[in-house]
């Protein structure tokens, strides 16, 4: 085997490690922004045991199954991305970091989708809007949106490389 053999499964496997670590920084941090950040900053002054006390009296708790759950399925969705390129021997890193983006990309809908009823629950609480009042939502959406994008270059870099390679190879006429 040459340097570049043995080289290049350990870049893919590198590169699975920091998708790995950056979807599980959103998980955590997605959990974070719907179970804390966002009732603390929706009802300044409040504790988060205050503003759970209040929520439960008013029949509207800080139910976090669903936070969790979905913060679960993608860690391990990125896990198994990370034990297959480790077992498999990859030595392809574009495919690698391009499931890394597809996760993060769609983690912003599961995101939404998943704050939408504790959100709700603390707007009906304290008779205020629903949203985001704590910044750290849009900032995770802002990474889903970067990783859209670097994954639209990525397939238009890969598709302009395959088209170079068949035209080197002669196979596209004219």
């Amino acid at each position: 085997m040459s340097k570049t053999d043995t080289r290049q499964p350990r870049r893919a496997v590198l590169s699975a490690a920091v998708g790995f670590t950056v979807v599980a920084a959103y998980a955590v941090a997605g959990v974070l922004q719907i179970l804390v950040w966002n009732p603390l900053a929706a009802v300044p002054g409040a504790t988060l045991g205050q503003i759970r006390t209040n929520m439960t009296l008013a029949n509207e708790p800080l139910n976090a199954n669903g936070v969790v759950i979905w913060a679960a399925i993608g860690m391990v969705l990125a896990a198994v991305v990370l034990v297959v390129t480790i077992v498999r021997h990859t030595s392809a890193v574009l495919p690698v970091a391009a499931a890394y983006l597809v996760l993060l990309v769609f983690a912003a809908p599961g995101h939404i989708f998943v704050a939408f009823g504790p959100g709700m629950s603390i707007a009906d609480t304290f008779m205020i809007s629903g949203g985001d009042h704590a910044p750290w939502g849009v900032v995770l959406y802002v990474v889903s949106a970067a990783a859209l994008l670097a994954l639209i270059v990525l397939i238009i870099s890969a598709a302009r490389a395959a088209a170079t390679r068949d035209i080197n190879r002669g196979r596209i006429d004219g």
